[in-house]
């Protein structure tokens, strides 16, 4: 990823590389969402200068420039695509792992709170029942595509458990250490049965 995916001419990251015959490397510059991945899978730190000039591309030009907003999912996205005047339809989950980068790199709780009004922007966009659709139209907010979308609920989840451990970790006592948030009690305690569990039920 270092010698091929890192583009110093881009000063990021680019999405995939291709081998020409003779086997020089061949970027391709497409800003997309998923370049969340140098992060989310371990591969880089969050706060890596690059991975940081990546995600700063990837916003700058993929978040949509409405009055609906949320993140395409790559430059010239025709899957369902409503206007060539955006770079594609806002998605729930890529504009989730927007956040996910913001709660990965918070280093105080200040830096954590920037990750909430990407969360209430998918919150907002929920229909009555909580469905989440796949994406939504850019300029109506209308769910586009399949909905329900899995997907997008599960990514919600993971989101929000990532927030949650964050905010633990950032929020220590200064005398002991220990947290003074715990986002998940069971998990600190030392017996496994869940305490609303009743013997013989």
């Amino acid at each position: 990823m270092d010698r091929h995916l890192y583009r110093e001419e881009l000063g990021r990251f680019a999405r995939m590389v291709t081998f020409d015959a003779a086997g020089s490397a061949v970027p391709d510059p497409t800003l997309d969402s998923s370049l969340y991945a140098l992060f989310a899978f371990g591969a880089y730190e969050a706060r890596d200068p690059r991975v940081a000039a990546t995600m700063k591309a990837v916003e700058d030009r993929l978040w949509i420039k409405t009055s609906v907003g949320g993140m395409a999912r790559y430059q010239d996205d025709n899957y369902h695509r409503v206007s060539k005047e955006v770079p594609g339809n806002p998605w729930f989950i890529c504009t989730l792992w927007l956040a996910q980068y913001r709660i990965a790199r918070a280093q105080t709780e200040e830096d954590l709170r920037e990750a909430l009004p990407v969360i209430a922007w998918v919150a907002e966009r929920a229909l009555d029942s909580g469905v989440l659709a796949e994406q939504v139209d850019p300029f109506t907010d209308a769910p586009l595509s399949v909905s329900p979308l899995t997907w997008s609920h599960a990514t919600v989840v993971q989101v929000v458990m990532e927030y949650l451990e964050k905010r633990e970790a950032l929020n220590r006592c200064e005398s002991c250490g220990n947290p003074n948030y715990r986002h998940d009690v069971r998990r600190h305690r030392p017996w496994s049965r869940p305490d609303w569990i009743i013997p013989g039920t």
